[in-house]
């Protein structure tokens, strides 16, 4: 667990050469990323590459996906990112070879400690292993892995790391079965 700011209310969580970034990206992503056509993965790639995310071949990354900061993410090798998905990236996000993330999913790698005087921030990775699926509208807690092959059903919650090919869904998300490759 990273501990970003003791107190949110005292002042930034984060340093202003990451806000500034940040406010950089922003730019570039509502003038050069989000109005580009579907087809045009390749220029949607060169812009985060160009911001310091590690991007592998042949990667799908839509237009309408929301990314908080390109240089935390990391995608490996012919996966897709759906429309509509939200990269919270305010700590490391590690999606595999293969992987597929549907439409509507939320990777959330920051919270809060509500128990803590000032609600301090604090943030933790979400790893995505290889030839994964991570269905419609699921959303991930800071911190979890998700084992190879696993498949995340729609709508589910994940709060704790799943295990490697498993098909698993619900709220809490939760292994329902094996998942076997025909």
């Amino acid at each position: 667990m990273k501990n970003v700011n003791i107190n949110t209310h005292k002042g930034p969580s984060f340093s202003f050469a990451n806000r500034l970034l940040r406010f950089l990206w922003s730019i570039v992503y509502n003038l050069l990323f989000r109005f580009t056509p579907r087809p045009f993965h390749f220029w949607r790639s060169f812009l985060l590459r160009l911001f310091g995310a590690k991007i592998g071949i042949g990667v799908h990354v839509y237009p309408k996906v929301k990314i908080w900061a390109p240089w935390n993410l990391s995608i490996g090798d012919f996966s897709g990112i759906a429309n509509d998905v939200i990269l919270y990236s305010q700590d490391k996000i590690e999606i595999g070879s293969y992987a597929v993330i549907s439409q509507g999913s939320h990777l959330c790698t920051g919270t809060h400690d509500y128990q803590k005087k000032g609600f301090p921030l604090y943030t933790r990775p979400i790893i995505i292993s290889d030839n994964t699926w991570v269905a419609a509208d699921v959303f991930i807690h800071p911190g979890v892995v998700i084992g190879e092959g696993c498949v995340i059903g729609a709508r589910s919650v994940v709060s704790s790391s799943m295990p490697a090919w498993k098909v698993c869904a619900g709220y809490p998300c939760k292994p329902i079965k094996e998942r076997v490759l025909k």
